[in-house]
């Protein structure tokens, strides 16, 4: 049974930088489109980003310019990095592939 894992979520001041990564075994995560996602406390979950296995890649407004999804093809992950943050980025990320939702690491943006 494929299992999606991430990790890379911490606390950070407003304006720094995070790097969450998406990982699968083996080479599936590079077949499949990947998308991440977020759940602030007290919101329904939303959609952030997407890659697609050709390696399109689409974002919400709200964290387009700052933002970015790409593949680690060597480490068979897709990264999200996450610069200027906000605190209104606070929230459990998670990554999805399929209907496969991996457990979420938290992201805290301190003002």
């Amino acid at each position: 049974q494929v299992q999606l894992v991430e990790s890379g979520g911490g606390l950070v001041q407003t304006g720094g930088s995070l790097r969450l990564s998406c990982a699968a075994s083996g080479s599936i995560i590079r077949l499949n489109t990947i998308a991440w996602y977020r759940q602030a406390p007290g919101k329904q979950r939303e959609w952030v980003a997407h890659i697609t296995s050709g390696s399109s890649t689409n974002y919400a407004d709200s964290v387009k310019g700052r933002f970015t999804i790409s593949r680690d093809n060597a480490k068979n992950t897709v990264d999200l990095q996450m610069n200027s943050l906000k605190p209104e980025d606070t929230a459990v990320y998670y990554c999805k592939m399929w209907n496969i939702w991996g457990r979420g690491t938290q992201v805290t943006v301190s003002s």
